[in-house]
């Protein structure tokens, strides 16, 4: 695209370069917090151009490692925050792709042990997948407590509630080498306000990681798996139409790298510009795949290039 702004593989865009891009693409992925909101408020603009996406008859996916709500909560904050066009269909958490993967691809034969939240036992549920039911006795230690047979994979993703028992009992299961580990995410931390951080679910996983001297298949971002859950629903989704839209250089422009899509950095989340150029000049071949295709201070810089399209 002539008259881009900056380096090579990190152009920073807008306007009719914006304008191009839409018309040559047909689908488009969104992370969903630092890309379309922050917490529980949309980012400017950004129910507009989902809406409008939609409306125009592109393919927009929305593909979040968040493992703590189930697909239908999703819906229902999409529409409480005004972006009115969502289905459930369009939605690919890391949750609802773990399930996918224990159900079609592993076909797990037993239960599975889950550290993690709500969200992810929902989608479990909701795929037929059955999983441990925590019954422990409030003094029960790794010493005294039940460790049934039956768990046949153990699956990690963001626990808030997390214990030392769950890391030991997960720990008992995994010395079976045919137990499968799995991880909703590898994402290491996540923003708070004034500064602090939430520990994420690549931290759990690091632990029993350690404990178990066994690597877990990661599901979400920057696998390539939820984007085969997308292929695999939705016909005709050709990598070279696809454009990913994130804010974390280290998770979704690899994502999009891993899976040849070409991909967007916004400026709204978790990484910076600089941070992006300092990859771009990396001598180390992985680093390049952290670099973005494109640039954009928000996804509201899609709107003028919108007005110009009608």
């Amino acid at each position: 695209m002539d008259g881009a702004i900056g380096l090579k593989g990190c152009r920073k865009i807008r306007g009719s370069q914006i304008r191009h891009l839409l018309e040559a693409k047909d689908f488009f992925l969104f992370d969903c917090d630092g890309v379309i909101w922050h917490g529980e408020k949309a980012i400017t603009g950004a129910p507009n151009v989902v809406n409008t996406l939609i409306k125009q008859g592109k393919g927009v996916f929305f593909v979040t490692n968040n493992s703590t709500r189930p697909r239908e909560n999703y819906v229902h904050k999409f529409c409480r925050l005004g972006f009115t066009n969502v289905n459930q269909e369009q939605i690919f958490s890391s949750s609802y792709c773990s399930a996918i993967y224990l159900r079609d691809v592993a076909k797990v034969q037993g239960k599975v042990f889950v550290i993690g939240c709500e969200g992810i036992r929902n989608e479990l549920r909701e795929a037929n997948v059955p999983y441990l039911e925590e019954v422990d006795e409030p003094d029960a230690t790794i010493y005294n407590c039940a460790l049934p047979t039956d768990v046949k994979a153990v699956l990690v993703g963001h626990d808030d509630q997390f214990t030392f028992l769950k890391l030991a009992k997960a720990s008992c299961f995994l010395k079976d080498p045919d137990c499968l580990f799995l991880a909703t995410d590898n994402d290491p931390w996540h923003p708070l306000k004034d500064g602090r951080i939430l520990p994420g679910s690549g931290c759990l996983t690091a632990a029993l990681e350690v404990a178990t001297g066994r690597k877990a298949t990661i599901i979400g971002k920057p696998s390539r798996f939820m984007f085969e859950c997308i292929s695999s629903q939705f016909t005709g989704v050709d990598p070279a139409q696809c454009l990913m839209v994130g804010d974390r250089l280290e998770t979704d422009m690899l994502f999009g790298s891993n899976c040849g899509l070409e991909t967007m950095l916004t400026l709204t989340g978790i990484s910076q510009m600089e941070e992006a150029e300092e990859y771009s000049k990396s001598e180390q071949s992985n680093e390049q795949s952290f670099v973005p295709d494109y640039v954009v201070d928000t996804i509201a810089d899609f709107l003028p290039a919108f007005e110009e399209l009608d």
